[in-house]
């Protein structure tokens, strides 16, 4: 497997887009399209939160009753969630138009909208934006990072990622763009992640690759230990690498899962650690855990303490805090049998160990703490599983961008 340039027109017959709808902002593209030439089958996982947009359960529908899909249309600044019929009224628009502009089918078509809450798109707007996409779409890489640009809300940066790999003799390319820098705990599988790829796979081997991944992806990262409405991860397998096609697990399967993982894991970690006023990434890797379970609850007990994230943004070596978030996780344990330690670039501490500090200096624990990327590594001493999860520091600027988000 080899990392390469580009995100979601990376593999074979895939098109984007990414153009200014003015849906909400009148300062940035906030319309982005996805569009594969040929069919091609789907797979998703969505949000587990009770309260669900219009467009998450426009998308549940057609992922499992339509025979292909061929097109995604995404808008940032309005969610599109807690909007009654209108707003699935507007996901049908949305399908019907995209189908009418590309030739294909009305069910072939995914909608995703990411923003505010509670607000209906205008869509006069979001039509018109279609048909700017539809002109605009295009191979090229450029559109790609257009499309990735264009899905953004509170995001600093676009997120995108390609790879290729070898499956029966064929080059095979995924790729993936996401958003999400606040809102952002999912338990699916506000995030937005999509991804392409020419392989051929069944929809039903597509669709128990990517439900496995989550576990030990996206949903292990959190930014505020919120799940959003909105929560969406799909997958696009259109079959240009003319491979010989996944129809169960073997070998090919599982090449295809670790890239799966690779550019999932790769989009989580841009998305943990963009989080909303974030200053770092903050990542906790547990070891030695009695089961893969145990060691999951612990890892993002860590990452979703409010102290500990707090306690990160301060470059503040405060190692109580990570052991109280380990000992209400739920998970059982002998804390007097816990090592902890801090690193980073920069180095690697010791700070907890047989029920008590270490004899660190307080001086390269802030050295550590200071860097963008800081892992707190948790040896629990009772058996062979591992996790790791992702969060971001707790900054001033988190609440200055929430007190005043819909404004």
């Amino acid at each position: 497997m080899k990392q390469i340039q580009g995100g979601v027109t990376a593999a074979k017959g895939f098109q984007a887009a990414g153009i200014e709808a003015a849906v909400k902002y009148r300062d940035r593209k906030d319309m982005a399209l996805i569009y594969s030439e040929t069919p091609c089958v789907a797979a998703g996982t969505f949000t587990t939160n009770v309260v669900k947009a219009a467009p998450v359960l426009w998308d549940q529908r057609v992922v499992k009753e339509s025979p292909y899909v061929q097109a995604v249309v995404a808008n940032s600044g309005i969610a599109n969630a807690c909007t009654g019929k209108e707003g699935l009224d507007c996901c049908e628009a949305e399908c019907r138009c995209a189908g009418e502009l590309l030739g294909i089918s009305p069910d072939s078509v995914l909608v995703a909208s990411t923003g505010v809450i509670g607000r209906q798109i205008p869509v006069d707007r979001i039509t018109e934006g279609i048909r700017k996409l539809a002109a605009a779409k295009s191979h090229t890489l450029e559109a790609g990072t257009d499309a990735a640009k264009a899905i953004m809300t509170t995001d600093t940066v676009e997120k995108e990622i390609a790879v290729v790999f070898e499956i029966s003799g064929k080059t095979v390319t995924l790729g993936g763009m996401c958003k999400g820098s606040g809102m952002i705990h999912p338990n699916m599988c506000t995030m937005l992640a999509f991804l392409t790829t020419d392989l051929q796979i069944s929809k039903q081997m597509l669709q128990k690759a990517v439900s496995a991944d989550v576990v030990d992806s996206f949903n292990m990262i959190s930014v505020d230990g919120d799940t959003s409405t909105n929560d969406t991860l799909l997958i696009l397998a259109n079959g240009q690498a003319d491979n010989e096609a996944i129809l169960e697990e073997g070998a090919d399967y599982d090449t295809f899962c670790e890239a799966l993982h690779f550019v999932t894991t790769y989009l989580a970690r841009k998305m943990a650690g963009d989080g909303e006023g974030a200053t770092a990434l903050f990542e906790t890797k547990v070891v030695g855990a009695a089961s893969k379970e145990d060691a999951r609850t612990l890892a993002k007990s860590v990452v979703c303490s409010s102290l500990t994230k707090a306690a990160i943004f301060g470059h503040d070596a405060n190692w109580g805090r990570i052991l109280c978030a380990l000992g209400y996780s739920g998970a059982q344990f002998d804390p007097e049998n816990v090592d902890l330690w801090f690193q980073s670039v920069s180095g690697s501490i010791h700070i907890y160990g047989n029920g008590v500090a270490c004899d660190y200096s307080e001086e390269e624990a802030t050295k550590i703490l200071s860097d963008p990327e800081v892992t707190v590594l948790v040896d629990m001493h009772m058996g062979e599983q591992t996790a790791t999860a992702w969060g971001c520091d707790l900054s001033y600027d988190y609440v200055k961008i929430n007190a005043d988000y819909r404004s």
